[in-house]
Protein backbone atom coordinates (compact mmCIF):
# COMPACT_ATOMS: atom_id res chain seq x y z
CA UNK A 1 0.00 0.00 0.00
CA UNK A 2 2.79 2.72 1.00
CA UNK A 3 4.69 1.68 -1.93
CA UNK A 4 1.69 2.05 -4.21
CA UNK A 5 1.17 5.68 -2.84
CA UNK A 6 4.46 6.61 -3.00
CA UNK A 7 4.96 5.90 -6.40
CA UNK A 8 1.62 7.79 -7.41
CA UNK A 9 2.98 10.60 -5.26
CA UNK A 10 5.95 10.66 -6.80
CA UNK A 11 4.70 10.24 -10.41
CA UNK A 12 2.05 13.40 -9.94
CA UNK A 13 5.17 15.29 -8.10
CA UNK A 14 6.92 15.46 -11.64
CA UNK A 15 3.24 16.15 -13.57
CA UNK A 16 2.12 18.80 -11.43
CA UNK A 17 5.75 20.66 -11.00
CA UNK A 18 6.67 20.46 -14.83
CA UNK A 19 3.03 21.73 -15.16
CA UNK A 20 2.83 24.66 -12.60
CA UNK A 21 6.35 25.63 -13.65
CA UNK A 22 5.04 26.03 -17.56
CA UNK A 23 1.95 27.55 -16.81
CA UNK A 24 3.30 29.77 -14.14
CA UNK A 25 0.69 28.42 -11.03
CA UNK A 26 2.33 28.88 -7.69
CA UNK A 27 -0.94 27.02 -6.44
CA UNK A 28 -0.06 24.00 -8.89
CA UNK A 29 3.67 24.02 -7.98
CA UNK A 30 2.27 24.07 -4.49
CA UNK A 31 0.96 20.74 -4.76
CA UNK A 32 3.08 19.55 -6.66
CA UNK A 33 5.93 19.94 -3.82
CA UNK A 34 2.94 19.18 -1.33
CA UNK A 35 2.91 15.36 -3.58
CA UNK A 36 7.07 14.91 -3.33
CA UNK A 37 6.40 15.70 0.84
CA UNK A 38 4.00 12.89 0.77
CA UNK A 39 6.02 10.75 -1.55
CA UNK A 40 9.13 11.33 1.20
CA UNK A 41 7.05 10.76 4.00
CA UNK A 42 5.84 7.58 2.50
CA UNK A 43 9.46 6.74 1.79
CA UNK A 44 10.01 7.40 5.84
CA UNK A 45 7.25 4.93 6.48
CA UNK A 46 8.24 2.23 4.79
CA UNK A 47 11.68 2.40 6.29
CA UNK A 48 9.68 2.62 9.92
CA UNK A 49 8.07 -0.92 8.91
CA UNK A 50 9.25 -3.30 11.65
CA UNK A 51 11.62 -0.27 13.98
CA UNK A 52 11.39 0.35 17.21
CA UNK A 53 8.50 3.07 18.72
CA UNK A 54 11.51 5.07 19.12
CA UNK A 55 12.38 4.89 15.05
CA UNK A 56 8.96 5.10 14.45
CA UNK A 57 8.62 8.26 16.49
CA UNK A 58 11.66 10.02 15.39
CA UNK A 59 10.24 9.37 11.63
CA UNK A 60 7.24 11.07 12.30
CA UNK A 61 9.31 13.88 13.61
CA UNK A 62 11.16 14.17 10.47
CA UNK A 63 7.53 14.12 8.51
CA UNK A 64 6.71 16.80 10.36
CA UNK A 65 10.02 18.72 9.96
CA UNK A 66 9.93 18.29 6.30
CA UNK A 67 6.14 19.14 5.99
CA UNK A 68 6.90 22.61 8.12
CA UNK A 69 9.74 23.39 5.65
CA UNK A 70 7.80 22.88 2.51
CA UNK A 71 5.23 25.24 3.93
CA UNK A 72 7.37 27.90 5.09
CA UNK A 73 8.93 27.09 1.43
CA UNK A 74 5.97 27.47 -0.36
CA UNK A 75 4.45 31.14 0.83
CA UNK A 76 8.30 32.67 0.17
CA UNK A 77 7.56 31.22 -3.46
CA UNK A 78 4.25 32.90 -3.32
CA UNK A 79 5.74 36.23 -1.81
CA UNK A 80 8.69 35.97 -4.97
CA UNK A 81 5.39 35.15 -7.53
CA UNK A 82 3.45 38.20 -5.90
CA UNK A 83 6.33 40.76 -7.28
CA UNK A 84 7.64 38.54 -10.06
CA UNK A 85 4.31 36.86 -11.89
CA UNK A 86 1.59 36.88 -14.73
CA UNK A 87 -1.94 35.19 -14.88
CA UNK A 88 -1.32 31.26 -14.69
CA UNK A 89 -3.81 29.05 -17.13
CA UNK A 90 -6.75 28.20 -15.25
CA UNK A 91 -8.13 25.33 -17.92
CA UNK A 92 -4.35 23.77 -17.13
CA UNK A 93 -4.67 24.05 -13.41
CA UNK A 94 -7.49 22.40 -13.67
CA UNK A 95 -6.57 19.89 -16.14
CA UNK A 96 -3.61 18.41 -14.01
CA UNK A 97 -4.85 19.08 -10.41
CA UNK A 98 -8.33 16.87 -11.56
CA UNK A 99 -5.60 13.34 -12.03
CA UNK A 100 -3.72 14.52 -8.45
CA UNK A 101 -7.36 14.24 -6.83
CA UNK A 102 -7.92 11.08 -8.03
CA UNK A 103 -4.44 10.01 -6.64
CA UNK A 104 -4.76 11.36 -3.23
CA UNK A 105 -8.05 10.13 -2.93
CA UNK A 106 -7.12 6.53 -3.92
CA UNK A 107 -4.07 6.94 -1.83
CA UNK A 108 -6.60 8.34 1.23
CA UNK A 109 -8.56 5.40 0.99
CA UNK A 110 -5.65 3.12 1.15
CA UNK A 111 -4.79 4.29 4.23
CA UNK A 112 -7.89 5.30 5.33
CA UNK A 113 -7.05 2.09 8.15
CA UNK A 114 -3.90 3.55 9.03
CA UNK A 115 -5.13 7.25 10.84
CA UNK A 116 -5.65 5.82 14.06
CA UNK A 117 -2.30 3.08 13.83
CA UNK A 118 1.36 3.80 14.51
CA UNK A 119 2.38 7.64 14.36
CA UNK A 120 4.08 7.17 11.29
CA UNK A 121 1.37 5.79 9.31
CA UNK A 122 -1.08 8.58 11.44
CA UNK A 123 1.73 11.16 9.75
CA UNK A 124 1.29 9.73 6.60
CA UNK A 125 -2.48 9.82 6.78
CA UNK A 126 -2.62 13.24 8.11
CA UNK A 127 -0.26 14.09 4.59
CA UNK A 128 -2.63 12.26 1.75
CA UNK A 129 -5.57 14.05 4.08
CA UNK A 130 -4.29 17.79 3.32
CA UNK A 131 -3.21 17.11 0.01
CA UNK A 132 -6.92 16.19 -0.58
CA UNK A 133 -8.11 19.33 0.46
CA UNK A 134 -5.24 21.05 -1.74
CA UNK A 135 -6.16 19.52 -4.68
CA UNK A 136 -9.96 20.93 -4.24
CA UNK A 137 -8.85 24.44 -3.80
CA UNK A 138 -6.38 24.44 -6.82
CA UNK A 139 -9.40 23.07 -9.23
CA UNK A 140 -11.58 25.98 -7.94
CA UNK A 141 -8.86 28.25 -8.06
CA UNK A 142 -7.67 27.19 -11.02
CA UNK A 143 -11.51 28.13 -12.37
CA UNK A 144 -11.54 31.28 -10.94
CA UNK A 145 -8.50 32.44 -12.99
CA UNK A 146 -10.01 30.88 -16.26
CA UNK A 147 -13.33 32.68 -15.35
CA UNK A 148 -11.72 35.96 -14.60
CA UNK A 149 -8.25 36.35 -15.42
CA UNK A 150 -6.80 37.33 -11.94
CA UNK A 151 -3.94 35.99 -11.05
CA UNK A 152 -4.74 36.76 -7.24
CA UNK A 153 -6.98 33.84 -6.59
CA UNK A 154 -4.01 31.49 -7.90
CA UNK A 155 -1.50 33.75 -5.01
CA UNK A 156 -4.11 33.28 -2.33
CA UNK A 157 -4.37 29.62 -2.66
CA UNK A 158 -0.73 28.95 -3.07
CA UNK A 159 -0.24 31.08 0.54
CA UNK A 160 -3.10 28.94 1.60
CA UNK A 161 -2.07 25.45 0.92
CA UNK A 162 1.13 26.56 2.53
CA UNK A 163 -0.63 27.36 5.63
CA UNK A 164 -2.35 24.70 5.89
CA UNK A 165 1.20 22.47 5.11
CA UNK A 166 2.70 24.20 8.05
CA UNK A 167 -0.79 23.73 10.15
CA UNK A 168 -0.67 19.87 9.02
CA UNK A 169 3.06 19.70 10.22
CA UNK A 170 2.75 20.71 13.57
CA UNK A 171 -0.52 18.48 13.91
CA UNK A 172 2.02 15.75 13.17
CA UNK A 173 4.71 17.36 15.29
CA UNK A 174 2.35 17.44 18.45
CA UNK A 175 1.28 14.08 17.92
CA UNK A 176 4.86 12.65 17.55
CA UNK A 177 5.70 14.68 20.80
CA UNK A 178 2.87 13.38 22.77
CA UNK A 179 3.59 9.61 21.15
CA UNK A 180 7.67 10.20 22.92
CA UNK A 181 6.30 11.28 25.97
CA UNK A 182 3.73 8.65 26.54
CA UNK A 183 6.70 6.06 25.27
CA UNK A 184 9.29 7.19 28.05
Amino acid sequence: MLWLALALNAAMFVAEVATGLLIGSTAVVADGLDMLSDATVYAIALAAIGRSPHFKINAATLSGILLLALGFGLLWEVARRFHAGAVPEGLWMMAVSLPALAVNVIVLRLLSHQRNGEVHLRAAWIFTRADVVANVVVILSGLAVLLTGIRYFDLVVGAGIGLYVIREALEILKDARAERTSST
